[in-house]
Protein backbone atom coordinates (compact mmCIF):
# COMPACT_ATOMS: atom_id res chain seq x y z
CA UNK A 1 0.00 0.00 0.00
CA UNK A 2 1.23 3.25 -0.62
CA UNK A 3 1.48 6.20 1.64
CA UNK A 4 -0.81 9.12 1.02
CA UNK A 5 0.45 12.04 -1.20
CA UNK A 6 1.73 15.53 0.86
CA UNK A 7 -0.44 18.10 1.51
CA UNK A 8 -3.91 17.87 4.21
CA UNK A 9 -5.68 14.40 4.01
CA UNK A 10 -9.32 15.52 2.97
CA UNK A 11 -11.80 13.67 5.34
CA UNK A 12 -15.53 12.91 5.49
CA UNK A 13 -17.83 11.77 8.23
CA UNK A 14 -20.65 9.53 7.56
CA UNK A 15 -23.23 9.39 10.35
CA UNK A 16 -24.17 12.08 12.52
CA UNK A 17 -25.42 10.98 15.58
CA UNK A 18 -23.98 11.74 18.75
CA UNK A 19 -20.92 9.74 17.90
CA UNK A 20 -20.36 10.78 14.55
CA UNK A 21 -20.91 14.58 15.69
CA UNK A 22 -17.62 13.80 17.79
CA UNK A 23 -16.03 12.44 14.69
CA UNK A 24 -16.61 15.86 12.59
CA UNK A 25 -15.49 17.55 16.28
CA UNK A 26 -12.23 16.08 16.76
CA UNK A 27 -11.75 15.96 12.86
CA UNK A 28 -12.69 19.45 12.34
CA UNK A 29 -10.48 21.03 15.65
CA UNK A 30 -7.94 18.30 17.16
CA UNK A 31 -6.69 16.22 14.85
CA UNK A 32 -3.47 18.13 12.67
CA UNK A 33 -2.47 17.68 8.93
CA UNK A 34 -6.10 16.55 8.25
CA UNK A 35 -9.14 18.74 6.69
CA UNK A 36 -12.40 18.22 7.41
CA UNK A 37 -14.31 18.88 4.03
CA UNK A 38 -17.94 17.03 3.28
CA UNK A 39 -20.28 15.25 5.91
CA UNK A 40 -23.02 12.97 5.20
CA UNK A 41 -26.78 11.81 6.88
CA UNK A 42 -30.49 11.32 5.78
CA UNK A 43 -31.39 13.89 8.35
CA UNK A 44 -31.31 17.15 6.95
CA UNK A 45 -31.71 18.85 10.19
CA UNK A 46 -28.38 16.97 11.20
CA UNK A 47 -26.80 18.27 8.16
CA UNK A 48 -27.50 21.70 8.84
CA UNK A 49 -26.47 21.94 12.32
CA UNK A 50 -22.70 19.75 11.34
CA UNK A 51 -21.92 22.35 8.51
CA UNK A 52 -23.60 25.73 10.02
CA UNK A 53 -20.51 28.19 10.25
CA UNK A 54 -18.19 26.06 8.92
CA UNK A 55 -16.54 25.78 5.22
CA UNK A 56 -18.32 22.07 5.49
CA UNK A 57 -20.61 20.48 2.12
CA UNK A 58 -23.21 18.52 3.48
CA UNK A 59 -25.04 15.14 1.31
CA UNK A 60 -28.22 13.79 1.85
CA UNK A 61 -26.16 10.12 1.46
CA UNK A 62 -23.11 9.33 1.34
CA UNK A 63 -23.09 7.65 -2.25
CA UNK A 64 -23.02 11.09 -3.24
CA UNK A 65 -20.61 12.23 -0.92
CA UNK A 66 -18.00 9.72 -2.48
CA UNK A 67 -18.74 10.85 -5.88
CA UNK A 68 -18.69 14.43 -5.65
CA UNK A 69 -15.93 14.82 -3.24
CA UNK A 70 -12.24 13.79 -3.32
CA UNK A 71 -11.59 12.22 -0.02
CA UNK A 72 -8.50 10.64 1.50
CA UNK A 73 -10.40 9.12 4.72
CA UNK A 74 -14.35 8.23 6.49
CA UNK A 75 -15.52 8.13 9.57
CA UNK A 76 -18.65 5.62 8.71
CA UNK A 77 -20.65 6.18 12.09
CA UNK A 78 -24.29 4.55 10.69
CA UNK A 79 -25.59 2.25 12.05
CA UNK A 80 -24.52 -1.51 11.96
CA UNK A 81 -26.79 -2.66 9.32
CA UNK A 82 -25.94 0.11 6.89
CA UNK A 83 -21.45 -1.00 7.62
CA UNK A 84 -21.00 -3.12 4.52
CA UNK A 85 -23.41 -0.98 2.03
CA UNK A 86 -21.39 2.43 2.41
CA UNK A 87 -18.32 0.62 3.55
CA UNK A 88 -18.04 -1.20 0.18
CA UNK A 89 -18.94 2.04 -1.49
CA UNK A 90 -15.98 4.12 0.30
CA UNK A 91 -13.43 1.31 -0.72
CA UNK A 92 -14.91 1.71 -4.16
CA UNK A 93 -14.52 5.03 -4.32
CA UNK A 94 -10.51 4.63 -3.39
CA UNK A 95 -11.32 5.75 0.25
CA UNK A 96 -9.55 4.70 3.46
CA UNK A 97 -12.37 3.65 5.95
CA UNK A 98 -12.70 4.10 9.54
CA UNK A 99 -15.81 2.15 10.37
CA UNK A 100 -17.53 2.59 14.23
CA UNK A 101 -17.71 -1.15 16.09
CA UNK A 102 -18.94 -3.63 15.75
CA UNK A 103 -17.46 -4.08 11.79
CA UNK A 104 -20.76 -5.08 10.80
CA UNK A 105 -23.91 -7.29 11.47
CA UNK A 106 -22.22 -11.03 10.57
CA UNK A 107 -19.15 -12.78 10.00
CA UNK A 108 -20.07 -12.88 6.40
CA UNK A 109 -20.71 -9.26 6.15
CA UNK A 110 -17.30 -8.14 7.82
CA UNK A 111 -15.00 -10.96 5.47
CA UNK A 112 -16.71 -9.07 2.41
CA UNK A 113 -15.23 -5.92 3.75
CA UNK A 114 -11.87 -6.73 4.49
CA UNK A 115 -11.84 -8.77 1.30
CA UNK A 116 -12.89 -5.57 -0.33
CA UNK A 117 -10.22 -3.13 1.42
CA UNK A 118 -7.56 -5.96 0.21
CA UNK A 119 -8.72 -5.54 -2.97
CA UNK A 120 -8.86 -1.58 -3.59
CA UNK A 121 -5.38 -1.62 -1.59
CA UNK A 122 -7.19 0.85 1.04
CA UNK A 123 -6.84 0.58 4.71
CA UNK A 124 -9.94 -0.57 6.69
CA UNK A 125 -9.55 0.10 10.24
CA UNK A 126 -12.33 -0.21 13.11
CA UNK A 127 -13.35 2.49 16.00
CA UNK A 128 -12.20 0.00 18.73
CA UNK A 129 -12.31 3.11 21.13
CA UNK A 130 -10.87 1.69 24.32
CA UNK A 131 -7.68 0.18 22.76
CA UNK A 132 -6.84 3.99 22.76
CA UNK A 133 -7.50 5.38 26.17
CA UNK A 134 -3.89 6.07 27.77
CA UNK A 135 -4.31 4.33 30.42
CA UNK A 136 -5.28 0.87 29.21
CA UNK A 137 -1.97 2.12 26.64
CA UNK A 138 0.03 2.59 29.52
CA UNK A 139 -1.29 -0.64 31.08
CA UNK A 140 -0.38 -2.65 27.89
CA UNK A 141 2.99 -0.72 27.99
CA UNK A 142 3.40 -2.62 31.31
CA UNK A 143 2.08 -5.24 31.02
CA UNK A 144 4.28 -5.95 28.05
CA UNK A 145 7.82 -4.99 30.27
CA UNK A 146 6.57 -7.97 32.63
CA UNK A 147 5.37 -5.87 35.85
CA UNK A 148 2.84 -8.03 36.63
CA UNK A 149 4.69 -11.83 36.37
CA UNK A 150 2.57 -14.07 34.80
CA UNK A 151 -1.14 -12.95 34.85
CA UNK A 152 -3.83 -14.57 36.77
CA UNK A 153 -7.12 -12.72 35.91
CA UNK A 154 -8.61 -9.80 34.14
CA UNK A 155 -11.82 -8.45 35.42
CA UNK A 156 -13.89 -5.71 33.17
CA UNK A 157 -16.57 -4.01 34.40
CA UNK A 158 -18.97 -1.86 32.48
CA UNK A 159 -21.69 -0.60 34.19
CA UNK A 160 -24.40 1.90 33.73
CA UNK A 161 -28.31 3.36 33.01
CA UNK A 162 -30.04 2.09 29.84
CA UNK A 163 -29.58 3.91 27.21
CA UNK A 164 -32.43 4.58 24.39
CA UNK A 165 -31.38 4.95 21.96
CA UNK A 166 -30.08 1.20 21.46
CA UNK A 167 -32.60 -0.91 19.78
CA UNK A 168 -31.35 -3.67 17.55
CA UNK A 169 -28.81 -4.95 20.24
CA UNK A 170 -28.55 -6.24 23.87
CA UNK A 171 -26.11 -5.34 25.72
CA UNK A 172 -23.52 -7.83 24.92
CA UNK A 173 -22.69 -7.15 21.47
CA UNK A 174 -23.30 -3.64 22.37
CA UNK A 175 -20.93 -3.08 25.21
CA UNK A 176 -18.75 -6.23 25.61
CA UNK A 177 -17.27 -6.45 21.92
CA UNK A 178 -15.17 -3.31 23.79
CA UNK A 179 -13.90 -5.66 26.45
CA UNK A 180 -13.52 -8.84 24.70
CA UNK A 181 -11.21 -6.96 22.16
CA UNK A 182 -9.06 -4.64 25.30
CA UNK A 183 -8.47 -8.30 26.83
CA UNK A 184 -7.18 -10.09 24.10
CA UNK A 185 -5.08 -6.67 23.24
CA UNK A 186 -3.84 -6.66 26.81
CA UNK A 187 -2.81 -10.57 26.93
CA UNK A 188 -1.99 -11.23 23.88
CA UNK A 189 -3.39 -14.41 24.16
CA UNK A 190 -6.82 -16.07 22.73
CA UNK A 191 -9.77 -18.01 25.07
CA UNK A 192 -10.18 -21.33 24.77
CA UNK A 193 -13.50 -21.43 26.69
CA UNK A 194 -16.29 -19.53 27.62
CA UNK A 195 -19.54 -19.25 29.45
CA UNK A 196 -21.59 -16.70 29.93
CA UNK A 197 -25.03 -15.45 31.66
CA UNK A 198 -27.76 -12.98 30.57
CA UNK A 199 -30.73 -11.49 31.96
CA UNK A 200 -33.56 -9.57 30.41
CA UNK A 201 -34.90 -7.14 33.02
CA UNK A 202 -35.91 -3.38 31.42
CA UNK A 203 -35.24 -3.62 27.52
CA UNK A 204 -37.90 -5.19 25.46
CA UNK A 205 -36.15 -7.11 23.09
CA UNK A 206 -32.76 -7.91 24.29
CA UNK A 207 -30.50 -9.22 27.12
CA UNK A 208 -29.45 -5.64 29.51
CA UNK A 209 -27.77 -7.84 32.27
CA UNK A 210 -24.25 -9.93 31.64
CA UNK A 211 -21.47 -12.16 33.22
CA UNK A 212 -18.83 -13.99 31.29
CA UNK A 213 -16.18 -15.94 31.86
CA UNK A 214 -13.01 -16.87 29.41
CA UNK A 215 -10.31 -19.33 30.09
CA UNK A 216 -7.08 -17.52 28.12
CA UNK A 217 -4.18 -20.21 26.32
CA UNK A 218 -2.20 -18.20 28.33
CA UNK A 219 -3.68 -19.53 32.04
CA UNK A 220 -5.51 -16.13 32.88
CA UNK A 221 -9.16 -16.17 33.40
CA UNK A 222 -11.03 -13.19 32.10
CA UNK A 223 -14.32 -12.32 34.12
CA UNK A 224 -16.85 -9.77 31.99
CA UNK A 225 -19.53 -7.84 34.53
CA UNK A 226 -22.10 -5.54 31.60
CA UNK A 227 -24.86 -4.38 32.60
CA UNK A 228 -28.12 -1.15 31.36
CA UNK A 229 -28.98 -1.72 34.80
CA UNK A 230 -26.89 0.27 36.88
CA UNK A 231 -27.66 3.66 37.84
CA UNK A 232 -24.37 5.43 37.94
CA UNK A 233 -21.53 4.76 35.04
CA UNK A 234 -18.10 2.68 35.86
CA UNK A 235 -15.89 1.70 33.63
CA UNK A 236 -13.13 -0.45 34.70
CA UNK A 237 -10.51 -3.17 34.35
CA UNK A 238 -8.36 -4.74 36.60
CA UNK A 239 -5.50 -7.09 36.25
CA UNK A 240 -4.41 -9.65 38.91
CA UNK A 241 -0.80 -11.21 38.87
CA UNK A 242 1.79 -12.52 40.41
CA UNK A 243 3.77 -8.99 41.45
CA UNK A 244 -0.23 -7.76 42.42
CA UNK A 245 -2.94 -6.06 40.44
CA UNK A 246 -3.42 -3.10 38.16
CA UNK A 247 -6.75 -1.32 38.21
CA UNK A 248 -7.38 0.80 35.10
CA UNK A 249 -10.41 3.33 35.01
CA UNK A 250 -11.35 4.57 31.37
CA UNK A 251 -13.37 7.49 32.31
CA UNK A 252 -10.98 9.48 34.59
CA UNK A 253 -7.89 7.33 33.17
CA UNK A 254 -6.36 6.45 36.58
CA UNK A 255 -3.85 3.78 36.38
CA UNK A 256 -3.18 2.62 40.02
CA UNK A 257 -0.38 -0.42 41.35
CA UNK A 258 -1.54 -2.39 44.64
CA UNK A 259 1.66 -3.83 44.60
CA UNK A 260 2.58 -7.40 46.45
CA UNK A 261 5.53 -7.26 49.17
CA UNK A 262 8.67 -7.94 47.85
CA UNK A 263 8.72 -11.05 49.75
CA UNK A 264 6.46 -12.26 46.77
CA UNK A 265 3.43 -13.58 49.71
CA UNK A 266 -0.22 -11.76 48.48
CA UNK A 267 -0.90 -9.19 51.20
CA UNK A 268 -1.62 -5.63 51.01
CA UNK A 269 1.88 -3.72 49.61
CA UNK A 270 2.48 0.12 48.14
CA UNK A 271 -0.12 1.62 46.37
CA UNK A 272 1.58 3.40 43.14
CA UNK A 273 -0.68 6.01 41.13
CA UNK A 274 1.65 5.75 37.70
CA UNK A 275 1.45 8.68 35.77
CA UNK A 276 -1.11 8.51 32.62
CA UNK A 277 -0.55 11.70 29.79
CA UNK A 278 -4.72 12.11 29.13
CA UNK A 279 -6.04 12.32 26.16
CA UNK A 280 -9.06 12.21 24.61
CA UNK A 281 -9.36 8.71 23.24
CA UNK A 282 -11.21 9.70 20.07
CA UNK A 283 -8.58 12.18 19.56
CA UNK A 284 -5.48 9.63 19.76
CA UNK A 285 -7.39 6.64 17.41
CA UNK A 286 -8.55 9.29 15.05
CA UNK A 287 -4.48 10.86 14.99
CA UNK A 288 -3.38 6.86 14.56
CA UNK A 289 -5.94 6.33 11.72
CA UNK A 290 -4.59 9.45 9.93
CA UNK A 291 -1.22 8.50 10.58
CA UNK A 292 -1.48 4.98 8.83
CA UNK A 293 -3.47 6.63 5.74
CA UNK A 294 0.15 8.56 5.14
CA UNK A 295 1.82 6.23 5.68
CA UNK A 296 0.44 3.76 3.88
CA UNK A 297 -0.58 1.54 6.73
CA UNK A 298 -0.87 -0.69 8.94
CA UNK A 299 -4.64 0.19 10.11
CA UNK A 300 -4.63 0.86 13.59
CA UNK A 301 -7.18 -1.91 14.71
CA UNK A 302 -6.53 -5.09 12.95
CA UNK A 303 -10.44 -5.68 11.34
CA UNK A 304 -9.97 -9.45 11.88
CA UNK A 305 -9.33 -8.78 15.07
CA UNK A 306 -12.52 -6.69 15.09
CA UNK A 307 -14.52 -8.98 13.67
CA UNK A 308 -13.40 -11.67 16.21
CA UNK A 309 -14.49 -9.50 18.94
CA UNK A 310 -18.00 -9.22 17.49
CA UNK A 311 -17.55 -12.84 17.43
CA UNK A 312 -17.51 -13.59 20.70
CA UNK A 313 -20.08 -11.60 21.71
CA UNK A 314 -22.76 -13.48 19.90
CA UNK A 315 -21.10 -16.51 20.76
CA UNK A 316 -21.15 -15.49 24.32
CA UNK A 317 -25.34 -14.59 24.08
CA UNK A 318 -25.36 -18.44 22.52
CA UNK A 319 -23.82 -19.99 25.37
CA UNK A 320 -25.88 -18.23 27.72
CA UNK A 321 -29.00 -19.28 26.01
CA UNK A 322 -27.84 -22.65 25.61
CA UNK A 323 -26.57 -23.20 29.20
CA UNK A 324 -23.28 -24.47 27.66
CA UNK A 325 -19.77 -24.01 27.92
CA UNK A 326 -17.69 -23.32 24.79
CA UNK A 327 -14.93 -24.81 23.28
CA UNK A 328 -13.08 -26.76 21.33
CA UNK A 329 -13.70 -26.37 17.42
CA UNK A 330 -16.36 -24.28 18.14
CA UNK A 331 -14.15 -21.82 19.67
CA UNK A 332 -11.44 -22.28 17.09
CA UNK A 333 -13.85 -21.48 14.06
CA UNK A 334 -14.89 -17.95 15.62
CA UNK A 335 -11.02 -17.10 16.60
CA UNK A 336 -10.46 -18.36 12.76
Amino acid sequence: MTSASAGPLRAGVVGLGTMGRNHVRVWDEAVRGVELVAVADPDPDAVGRATHGKALRGYPEARQMFAEERLDLVSIVAPTSLHLEVTLEALGAGIHVLVEKPIAATRDEGERMIAAAAAADRILTVGHIERFNPAIRELRRRLSAGELGRVFQIHATRLGPFPARIRDVGVVVDLAPHDLDVMRFLLESDPVRLFAETEQRIHTDHEDLFVGVMKFANGAVGVLDINWLTPTKKRTLSVTGERGMYVADYVTQDLIFYANPADASVAEGEVIRRHVARREPLVVELEAFAAAVRNGGPPPVDPHEAMVALLLARTMVQAAESGTVVGGTALAEVLA
